[in-house]
């Protein structure tokens, strides 16, 4: 009996010891599986995105809003409207005074007219009493006459002529104002700058807004990214344009491409000035990894900000990727093609062509 006891408890032992073993070395062959080779570094991170503020540049009243947080949009799409009937009024009064001042330039123009032939009257009766004056058949009184006529028909013919400028400056003045209030009701449609998703819906219809006054918050998806931190070896050898990864907890078998768009110049982990190797060791810096423009087509309705995950970056040009890096690479869908969507949700501007220069000002 009591070797039997033994026996089971040897038995227990050496399952949980061959148990734990197993453990441990799975453990170890899965390090090996996602071990990254020289030349390869890797920073936890999470995908993050511009904010855009849709504002208004008049403190007028929201009459519509047209849009819900989550909803997404594109560049030029209307999102919010506002109260425009005072704006409105405001431009029907300054096309009739528009109006107006072109009925002065018709009617300045009918007196020029009507000057015109005035002054060639009273040219033809001044040189008509000169004649007769030369020949002792009239008066100088009646010469004196008709020449005061003709200088007073010139002048008023000028004076006509500076009717017709004045009025063709009033409308000059009546249609900039006209395009001022028209611009106003323009700017009284909130539209949206970028493709984006809704983030907040700060207003409601019936609020007043003032001059500057957020309606909208947007999450800009042209410019979404990870940005991780390496220390500051790494970050010293890793160029601007260098080819990167990157992956998401929640999925991590996929992977979608990036490349390095900006390197910090400032540690941010540590104070800048330090004295020796070890706590310069210690700096960390923050770089920023990007992925091509061409997966908005593609991707853009999974585009999700705070997501959490892994980037990885090339420090050196010679260094190849692992092939768990490079066999589930996701790429845009070929035409004719159907493929599941990425769960990464990456989306900003195109690659820049790879160059060969080092971040700027980063010391190890």
């Amino acid at each position: 009996m009591t070797m039997s006891k033994k026996s089971r408890r040897w038995t227990i032992i050496a399952l949980a010891a061959a148990v734990v073993a197993a453990f441990f070395g799975y453990r170890y062959w899965k390090g090996k599986q996602t071990a990254l080779p020289e030349g390869i570094a890797a920073g936890n991170g999470r995908i993050e995105s511009k904010q855009v503020d849709v504002a208004s540049k008049l403190p007028l009243k929201v009459k519509e809003v047209l849009v819900a947080e989550g909803d997404m949009v594109k560049p030029g799409q209307v999102l919010v409207q506002m109260d425009t009937v005072t704006l409105e009024s405001q431009l029907a009064e300054a096309n009739q005074s528009v109006a107006a001042a072109r009925e002065q330039i018709a009617a300045a123009r009918a007196n020029i007219v009507r000057r015109q032939s005035e002054i060639e009257l009273a040219r033809i009766e001044t040189e008509r009493a000169r004649k007769l004056l030369a020949e002792h058949a009239g008066s100088q009184r009646e010469y004196d006459v008709r020449t005061m006529n003709f200088k007073t028909s010139r002048a008023g013919y000028a004076e006509a002529q500076a009717q017709l400028q004045v009025a063709e400056q009033q409308v000059k003045v009546g249609e900039a104002n006209v395009a001022t209030i028209q611009s106003r009701i323009t700017d009284a449609t909130l539209t949206s700058p970028v493709l984006g998703r809704v983030l907040y819906r700060l207003a409601e219809p019936g609020e007043v807004l003032a001059v500057g006054g957020k309606a909208l918050t947007l999450v800009d998806l042209g410019d979404v990214y990870m940005e991780i931190f390496l220390p500051s070896q790494q970050a010293a050898a890793l160029k601007l344009g260098a080819e990167a990864r990157f992956t998401v907890d929640y999925e991590p078998d996929r992977v979608a491409p990036g490349y390095v768009s900006f390197v910090s110049p400032e540690a941010q982990f540590t104070p800048k000035e330090v004295e020796t190797k070890s706590e310069r060791e210690k700096l960390m810096f923050r770089v920023k990894i990007q992925v091509p423009r061409e997966f908005i087509l593609h991707y853009v309705e999974r585009v999700k900000t705070g997501v959490r995950g892994v980037g990885y970056v090339k420090v050196k040009d010679s260094a190849v990727w692992p092939d768990w890096l490079q066999k589930n690479l996701i790429t845009p869908n070929p035409p004719g093609r159907q493929q599941p969507p990425p769960p990464v949700s990456a989306i900003p501007p195109s690659r820049p062509p790879s160059t060969a220069t080092s971040p700027t000002s980063v010391q190890e």
